[in-house]
C-alpha cells in the first residue's frame, strides 16, 4: 500500500501507489491562463485500478480542471474563471472581474506508507493584485483500501479575510440564476461520466428527490468509463466540525450537483444566500472525496463511511 511522490518544482506533486506506481492524482500549482481565473488544481485523479475521474478545460467550460477550489462571486470579483453572471443580462465577459488564487510556499510535501501530504499556502487577488486572502490548504491521502478498490483525498482549507471590510461569497442564484449556486470546492467529472448515479445519505438522488440545492452528511456520483470497462463512484463528504458562516448565521452547505449536460459536483458556500466573513475572520472548511472502482450502492457507501468515522 506504500505510497510515492514526486514534485517537480514551480509545476506539480504527483502522488502515486503500489510497485506498479499508479498516479492518484497531480496537484498542479504554476500559473495558467489569466481568463480562466488561474488556481491550483488536482488532475488528473485517477481510482486505484488507474482509472481517470475528473476532466480538463472542457470545451464547454474551459476553467473547469479537474478538483479545485473556486469563488465564483466574491465581492464583485469571479475567481471562478471564463464568463460572469449578471442578473437579466446573462453570462458577460467581464475580463476585468476575474481574479487568481496564487501559490506561496509548501509548508509540507511528503509520502510515507499509506498516507500522503501536500500543505500549502497561497493568496486571493482580484483583477487588479490586490491581496484579499490568505490561505493555509492540506491535501492528504489515506484510507487506501485494495479490497474495496478505493482510497480518500481529504481537503482542508482555511480563508482568513486581509481586506478592512467583508469578503461576500455568492454564486449565480444568490445573483438571480436559479440551480446555479456553484462556489467552494468543485470536481467536473469525465464527459463519460454525463448521465451518472446521484445518490445522498439521505436517500435523495437519481429517479427520487432531486438533491439540487438539498442538504445532506454525503453525496455520491456514479459514472460509467469510456474505453474501459466498469464503473467509478466518488463520494464527497463535508465535515460535521465546518464552519458554516453566513448573513443570517451559521447555517451548512448546499449541494450543487448535475449529471446533465455534464457531471459536476460542490459542497457550496453560497447556494441559496450569501456566505459573508468579516475582517480578519478565518473560514475553515474540511471534506473528503473517497475515490472508489466500481459502481457502489447507498448501502455500500453509508456502510464503507460509518467504518472509516471522521
Amino acid at each position: 500500500m506504500t505510497l510515492s511522490l514526486t514534485h517537480v518544482h514551480g509545476d506539480r506533486v504527483t502522488v502515486a501507489h503500489g510497485a506498479a506506481g499508479t498516479e492518484l492524482f497531480s496537484y498542479v500549482y504554476r500559473p495558467e491562463a489569466g481568463w480562466e481565473a488561474p488556481k491550483p488544481y488536482l488532475h488528473p485523479v485517477r481510482t486505484l485500478s488507474g482509472a481517470p475521474v475528473t476532466d480538463y478545460r472542457p470545451h464547454d467550460h474551459r476553467w473547469h480542471k479537474g478538483l479545485q477550489l473556486t469563488a465564483s462571486h466574491l465581492s464583485g470579483q469571479n475567481l471562478w474563471g471564463g464568463n460572469t453572471y449578471v442578473h437579466g443580462q446573462g453570462y458577460l465577459a467581464l475580463p476585468d472581474r476575474v481574479g487568481s488564487m496564487a501559490h506561496v510556499s509548501f509548508e509540507e510535501v511528503g509520502a510515507e506508507g499509506d498516507r500522503a501530504v501536500v500543505a500549502e499556502k497561497l493568496t486571493w487577488h482580484p483583477h487588479d493584485g490586490d491581496l484579499w486572502a490568505e490561505e493555509e490548504r492540506r491535501i492528504e491521502v489515506g484510507d487506501i483500501d485494495p479490497d474495496s478498490g478505493s482510497w480518500t483525498l481529504t481537503w482542508t482549507s482555511a480563508v482568513t479575510n486581509r481586506r478592512a471590510e467583508p469578503l461576500r461569497f455568492g454564486s449565480p442564484t444568490t445573483h438571480g440564476r436559479p440551480a446555479a449556486g456553484y462556489t467552494g470546492l468543485f470536481w467536473r467529472g469525465p464527459r463519460a461520466f454525463r448521465g451518472g448515479r446521484v445518490f445522498t445519505a439521505d436517500g435523495a438522488g437519481s429517479g427520487e428527490a432531486p438533491p439540487m440545492g438539498s442538504q445532506s452528511p454525503w453525496l455520491a456520483y456514479v459514472g460509467e468509463h469510456d474505453g474501459r470497462d466498469g464503473h467509478a463512484t466518488l463520494v464527497f463528504e463535508h465535515a460535521p466540525s465546518n464552519d458554516h458562516l453566513g448573513e443570517k448565521g451559521a447555517h451548512p452547505a448546499h449541494w450543487f450537483v448535475r449529471s446533465d449536460p455534464f457531471a459536476a459536483v460542490a459542497p457550496s458556500w453560497a447556494f441559496h444566500e450569501q456566505l459573508v466573513l468579516p475582517p480578519g475572520e478565518t473560514l475553515a472548511r474540511t471534506y473528503r472525496v473517497l475515490v472508489a472502482d466500481g459502481a457502489w450502492d447507498r448501502a455500500r457507501v453509508a456502510a464503507h463511511l460509518e467504518q472509516l468515522g471522521w
